[in-house]
């Protein structure tokens, strides 16, 4: 971001929000067009509400037309392993795995967390 690169940053939740309602205004591709114009998309919670078929399908959409084109960081605590639960659809699951390891990389963080450490409530 500080070098001018342009980056879109989503929940998953609220990507998915935002593409069914272009869908249902009959202008996808124009929303579809305008995130491809970041070379960085970020996904944030992927994973903590199943997503539905259509849901699925709209979000396979733009990672397949991010594939080798652009960057995508997701943000999850699911394991590959349970893609499938989450997008219902283990065939789904299968080919967005398949295009997001072919060139990426896992980062793995453990340890605690940044927000719980920094809470304003206390136990």
């Amino acid at each position: 971001c500080a070098r001018g690169i342009p980056v879109r940053f989503f929940t998953a939740t609220g990507l998915l929000m935002r593409l069914r309602r272009a869908q249902q205004d009959n202008r996808l591709d124009r929303e579809l067009a305008g995130i491809g114009k970041a070379r960085l998309l970020i996904i944030d919670e992927f994973g903590y509400l199943p997503i539905d078929e259509e849901g699925s399908r709209l979000l396979f959409q733009i990672i397949s037309d991010s594939y080798e084109t652009r960057s995508i960081i997701y943000t999850t605590n699911i394991e590959f392993s349970g893609w499938g639960r989450i997008l219902g659809d283990k065939n789904m699951a299968a080919a967005l795995i398949d295009r997001t390891v072919h060139h990426g990389r896992l980062i793995r963080f453990e340890g605690h967390s940044y927000r719980s450490q920094h809470a304003l409530m206390t136990k």
